[in-house]
């Protein structure tokens, strides 16, 4: 299968140099379970989509310190690729920012989470199945869009996770980031960011995320849209 990822990430820090993109990780993620999988990266970010028309066997939207609230013109452009992409029936899975722009492009509400900062290793749920992944977010969807179902939630987190049946699935979480990168994400931010949130993160990440468990979840979900 051939995968599309709109690349998001506008991190172009000395630290996020220093590591791997994100069109890296992902790849690296859905090859983990999937070894012959092709992901092709558009860096929508920097203003650069695919061609008018262009299909592929599913498409990936992942994260971004970007708010989907921006009024960047790349962001207004890739709601309208969405809306285009799941009009046409092509599948698309959205983390993080991703599983936020869908919502909003397909009528649904983002707002600041209400706890302030997620971040660190989140104990949340898939479709009734408890699943331990990576979190760093600051706003959540609050409204699913029309004729979408909530799949896994947490306390802080109502909507973890949704699907559009046979379209789209989600997820607030991380599962492209690798134990090492979340840690060193944790470090980074930890000036910026309140005291106990650091605390907390530096806490649970003395357990590691369920990443197979996402990465085949994932693969299975363009599979069964075939």
């Amino acid at each position: 299968m051939h995968i599309a990822l709109l690349m998001t990430n506008t991190d172009e820090s000395e630290f996020a140099q220093a590591r791997p993109k994100d069109g890296e990780k992902f790849t690296t993620m859905i090859q983990s379970v999937r070894p012959d999988w092709a992901v092709t990266v558009f860096p929508v970010k920097d203003g650069v989509f695919p061609p008018e028309g262009a299909k592929f066997d599913g498409w990936m939207i992942g994260g971004s310190p970007a708010s989907v609230h921006d009024s960047d013109p790349w962001v207004g452009q890739l709601f309208a690729l969405i809306r285009r992409l799941v009009a046409a029936g092509q599948p698309m899975f959205g983390a993080c920012f991703g599983h936020q722009a869908i919502a909003i492009a397909l009528g649904g509400h983002v707002a600041r989470n209400p706890g302030g900062w997620v971040f660190g290793l989140v104990e949340t749920e898939i479709e009734g199945v408890p699943l331990k992944l990576y979190g760093s977010h600051v706003e959540q969807v609050v409204d699913l869009p029309p004729g979408a179902v909530l799949l896994g939630s947490t306390a802080g987190c109502p909507v973890g996770s949704f699907a559009i049946p046979g379209r789209v699935m989600t997820t607030q979480y991380h599962p492209e980031m690798s134990h090492g990168f979340i840690g060193d994400l944790v470090e980074e931010y930890a000036e910026e960011l309140p005291p106990e949130v650091v605390a907390r993160a530096r806490s649970s990440l003395a357990e590691q995320a369920d990443s197979a468990v996402i990465a085949e979840r994932i693969a299975r979900f363009f599979e069964g849209q075939r």
